[in-house]
């Protein structure tokens, strides 16, 4: 079969990356040419899409988690307000004995949650399920209210 004749204007750096190509692989610039166009001119290939819904499925992944990371730090940034705003400040005498009950209490926390994490647990999943078993979550009620600001300025 012959081949029909084209010609075709380059970018100096273009050309220069297919004489390279052409070297190493010991092939004309003709022949990677005609590959790059055919292959552009090809239908995706079953392994394309594959790769490209894998693509996309992993995209979806990557934006569910940033939604989520973005939930979790706005709600601990929430509770660290709405904690500063209803726990009153302590006297001087008595900061020594909060902060060394704190650390203790800290301590507790990290182990607890070493604990869960290492077993697979999760409090909101329990929550979850203690809710749907229960039906509607009273104390979530009584939360809510709670938050609502009050004739005591906001305190609940």
């Amino acid at each position: 079969m012959q081949k029909a004749h084209l010609s075709v204007y380059l970018e100096p750096d273009i050309m220069a990356q297919l004489a390279v190509l052409a070297d190493r692989k010991q092939l004309t610039m003709s022949l990677i040419a005609e590959a790059a166009i055919t292959s552009y001119l090809t239908p995706d290939e079953p392994d394309r899409r594959e790769v490209t819904r894998r693509l996309d499925r992993l995209t979806r992944q990557g934006e569910r988690l940033q939604r989520d990371l973005w939930i979790a730090a706005e709600t601990l940034a929430l509770f660290v307000r709405f904690w500063l705003t209803v726990t009153p400040p302590l006297p001087e005498r008595a900061q020594a004995a909060a902060q060394a009950k704190g650390r203790e209490r800290f301590a507790l926390f990290l182990e607890t949650l070493g604990r869960r994490l290492a077993k697979g647990q999760s409090v909101l999943r329990e929550m979850t399920r203690d809710d749907e078993v229960d039906g509607a979550n009273p104390r979530a009620q009584q939360i809510t209210s709670d938050s609502q600001p009050s004739s005591q300025g906001g305190q609940p």
